[in-house]
């Protein structure tokens, strides 16, 4: 029997978003494939990685609100995880890294002369030095790098470093969930935006929250990834209108999904593209129209007016206009509706698990 390579996994902020709920899946279809895991990651937030089985080791890592001080945690928390990897010199394993901000494991990997195999999903990092220094370092370590779409492959293409692209997937719960709900034409006395993102400010969370304001007949909804005293902060001094509706971080969305008319994502171009769009392939799943950005992964979703629309937030007229548009005519969100649960399909759970225990074994 061919013994299957343990596999490091290594993730830096376990939470609720995209990336840590694709990384396990992922991790899900090595198991189910024979390979044994071990995950690195934060202890100090809950988030999907606690779903998989397997050894869990953390190390220190806590996001700061402030830049410098966030910056200092994770230089820190890299210097920490380089050495606690180092236990693995004698021992056959590859090193699977979600993201590209994990450079102590892909160094720890390089001097031990182990396999290392990215899987990334971002292109915003600031400060632009400590971007082009995480990819220098991916450049230096990998032996494969795995990207999340075109856009993100074009974009942060890593010279001489192997590469594929598979596209981000939703869990089969998920799925199954989704598939329980029939989406139905709207009025506008009942009809629901709804948003889920981080409690960033170019994930357009400000621009939401003036949207509200603009339209309010309708009912608004923001699903933020986030705590209490961080949103108590975002909303100070700002004034909130009644019609919308702020919610921390949720691990299960459905009822949400649920009593949406329609989804967006508002992120700001000119400060963010996104590289993908989870909560977008998450609504079309449930037959949700959506409204997403013309740039990036998104774009690569959403075909304009046929599933869905693609629209730059600063184009605040033809938000509004669309906006207002979808809530007086049901019929056309139901064609949207079908349309994009159509979509949706193409994005299999299954075909990304199998795509990556592929690039996993061929180092087998």
């Amino acid at each position: 029997m061919n013994l299957k390579s343990e596999i490091v996994a290594v993730h830096l902020l376990n939470d609720f978003s995209g990336s840590p709920l694709v990384f396990s899946q992922a991790l899900e279809g090595l198991q189910a494939a024979g390979h044994s895991i071990t995950i690195y990651t934060s202890s100090n937030k809950a988030g999907f990685l606690d779903n998989v089985q397997g050894e869990r080791i953390s190390f220190p890592y806590k996001f700061f609100k402030s830049p410098i001080i966030r910056l200092f945690a994770f230089i820190g928390s890299q210097i920490a995880l380089f050495f606690m990897l180092l236990r693995y010199w004698r021992k056959p394993i590859i090193i699977y890294i979600n993201t590209i901000l994990p450079f102590g494991a892909a160094l720890a990997g390089f001097i031990m002369r182990k396999k290392v195999v990215y899987h990334l999903h971002e292109s915003y990092i600031k400060p632009r030095i400590l971007k082009s220094f995480l990819k220098r370092v991916a450049s230096l370590t990998a032996n494969d790098v795995i990207y999340v779409s075109n856009y993100l492959s074009e974009s942060e293409y890593l010279c001489g470093v192997k590469s594929q692209i598979i596209f981000n997937a939703l869990p089969d719960e998920f799925v199954s969930n989704a598939s329980s709900f029939n989406y139905h034409p709207v009025t506008q006395n009942n009809f629901m935006v709804l948003m889920v993102c981080s409690l960033k400010e170019y994930k357009g969370i400000n621009e939401f929250l003036e949207l509200a304001k603009r339209h309010p007949s309708l009912k608004f909804e923001m699903v933020v990834n986030a705590n209490q005293v961080e949103v108590d902060s975002w909303i100070n001094n700002r004034n909130v209108p009644g019609n919308l509706i702020i919610h921390l971080a949720q691990k299960n969305l459905h009822n949400f999904y649920c009593r949406a008319s329609l989804v967006v994502n508002l992120t700001n171009p000119e400060l963010c593209i996104e590289t993908f769009g989870m909560t977008i392939l998450e609504a079309m799943c449930y037959g949700i129209p959506v409204i997403a950005p013309p740039v990036g992964g998104p774009a690569e979703l959403v075909i304009d007016g046929e599933n869905g629309y693609q629209v730059d937030v600063r184009n605040a007229d033809k938000l509004d206009y669309l906006i207002t548009s979808l809530a007086q005519h049901p019929n056309e969100c139901v064609q949207l509706s079908r349309r994009a649960k159509a979509t949706s399909t193409h994005f299999s759970s299954a075909l990304l698990k199998q795509k990556i225990t592929d690039v996993i074994n061929a180092y087998n």
